[in-house]
């Protein structure tokens, strides 16, 4: 019986994963990795079982950069600009003295990143900024503008381009990877992306 609701559960979740656009999650153990990756530079995601991740081995020559390049949203796993690597559980290793621990990860602050008081992941100096784009829904349709947005960060219109109304949580909106469009809208915003 037991078997039987197992399968039926990972049926369920795969299925869940093709309808919302997620890589679908593999039968897999606890501590297995998975692999995520960003292919052509494009934005991704990706199921894991685990709340949290980490990056046990970069496959890619693009760089995989915790809060830039790949990260972790509400439980799914996102890569983006060409990031592609193998993930395990978040809290699967000790600390910075295993032998096992990724060596990027290892000498982050080398390329400034940092843990803040409670031993978290904290991105370097100058992440914290406003960033300025354009998105459009061209033919009406959904277009996704990707950009990292952080977890206390938000963004805001502030011109409307096209003809058809920007209402937010209708035609734009935004979320943890970017700012999204629909329906014709056209603008400009800002994020001010914040850790």
């Amino acid at each position: 019986m037991r078997s039987l609701l197992a399968a039926a559960l990972t049926w369920l979740l795969g299925a869940f994963a093709l309808l919302s656009g997620l890589a679908p999650l593999r039968a897999q153990g606890w501590n297995d990795p998975v692999r995520c990756a960003s292919n052509d530079g494009h934005y991704a995601r990706c199921v894991m079982p685990w709340r949290d991740a980490r990056l046990m081995k970069q496959e890619s020559k693009a760089a995989c950069v915790r809060g830039d390049t790949w990260g972790v949203e509400r439980g799914v796993l996102w890569v983006d600009r060409g990031c592609r690597g193998l993930f395990v559980a978040g809290d699967r290793w000790g600390g910075r003295d295993d032998d096992r621990y990724d060596d990027r990860y290892r000498d982050r602050d080398r390329y400034g990143d940092r843990d803040d008081d409670r031993g978290h992941w904290r991105p370097g100096p100058g992440w914290d900024r406003q960033i300025r784009l354009q998105c459009d829904s061209n033919k009406k349709r959904y277009q996704m503008c990707q950009v990292d947005v952080g977890p206390r960060g938000h963004a805001r219109l502030v011109r409307q381009l096209s003809d058809a109304r920007c209402t937010e949580g209708y035609s734009w909106g935004w979320n943890r990877a970017g700012v999204w469009v629909a329906h014709g809208c056209r603008g400009q915003f800002v994020v001010d992306r914040r850790w």
